[in-house]
């Protein structure tokens, strides 16, 4: 079986789900007949699975012997303490590269993705950090696609000078809450969190669509950098993930190493089940469309989930205001 981890590692199991000691191996912990041991740290299984012990969801194809975890909803709450969740990804070709270099900085997250029309707005973000990096700010860019090669060619065209990562397991989105982009996040000098996501494009190419007006963050930003006031919306909160919603990224981790794998067939029917278990994430759903070979942008598919979702007052479409 493969097995996919937390941070979208996957490891080769023998026996499949049964084989407690190598999931426990797998997901950095150790079995031992007092449980679950790591460090000076155990915890006992009382009858329960390893993920169960965890307290992480798994995702399983049986047919296809694969299987994603995800924190539970009281795990990813329990790991929410405010301060900014590390993310240690790699570039578009494969180059490690960190948000934690930036740490002692003002920083900004910007999560975009190739099936967006955020593609075209790395120029657009890399003249705000050309205007405040002698100020102290440093923007950190993700895509969040599900194969580096749907991003290079933005990333190339745009050749922009502060680092930008491929999450192609989709962790920055799970540890930080995001559900749609162009999504950013606020991170001060001592790691802490100080505005969660909210939407915010980095030019007004698609303002007719978004119907935020890019000024309105990049006028905040500046008021942060240079004078520390944070924006009204640095107190909105994120909305608590629900199991069935924490469930859907296991899902879609399945998917994604299917579609990589070319079994499209298999991908869709995990991306069928991410779907239901959150419909209005629309890295799984608009993300699931480019994925398995559709068209993002005017396709059938896409159009009706986006008139639905406009039609219901566009849900977790909370801009910086």
């Amino acid at each position: 079986m493969i097995l996919i981890d937390l941070d979208g590692r996957e490891h080769s199991i023998d026996g499949g789900l049964t084989n407690q000691a190598a999931l426990a191996e797998a997901l950095g912990w150790t079995l031992k007949p007092e449980g679950l041991c790591r460090d000076e740290t155990c915890v006992p299984l009382r009858g329960r699975s390893v993920p169960e012990t965890l307290g992480l969801l798994v995702a399983y194809d049986e047919e296809r012997d694969v299987a994603a975890v995800a924190p539970s909803a009281e795990t990813h709450r329990a790991s929410t303490t405010g301060t900014a969740p590390r993310l240690d990804l790699q570039d578009v070709d494969g180059n490690p590269v960190s948000f934690d270099d930036l740490s002692g900085h003002k920083r900004v997250l910007v999560t975009w993705a190739s099936w967006c029309g955020c593609r075209h707005e790395l120029a657009g973000w890399q003249r705000l950090q050309d205007e405040l990096a002698d100020e102290g700010l440093r923007l950190f860019s993700v895509a969040l696609d599900h194969d580096p090669e749907q991003s290079r060619r933005w990333i190339e065209a745009a050749a922009p000078t502060y680092p930008v990562a491929v999450d192609t397991a989709h962790v920055t989105a799970e540890r930080y809450g995001i559900a749609n982009v162009p999504s950013v996040v606020w991170v001060d000098e001592h790691d802490r969190i100080v505005k969660p996501p909210t939407i915010a494009p980095g030019d007004d190419q698609f303002v007719e669509f978004t119907r935020i007006e890019s000024e309105r963050h990049h006028d905040a930003l500046r008021r942060w950098v240079r004078e520390g006031v944070l924006p009204a919306s640095a107190d909105v909160e994120t909305p608590e993930r629900s199991d069935a919603e924490q469930r859907a990224l296991a899902e879609r981790r399945v998917a994604a190493h299917l579609a990589r794998r070319g079994d499209i067939d298999g991908a869709k029917q995990h991306l069928a089940a991410a779907q239901e278990l959150a419909p209005w994430d629309w890295t799984v759903r608009r993300g699931g469309i480019a994925m398995t070979g559709g068209d993002p942008f005017l396709g059938e598919e896409f159009l009706s989930f986006w008139e639905e979702w406009d039609g219901s007052g566009r849900p977790g479409y909370t801009p910086t205001a």
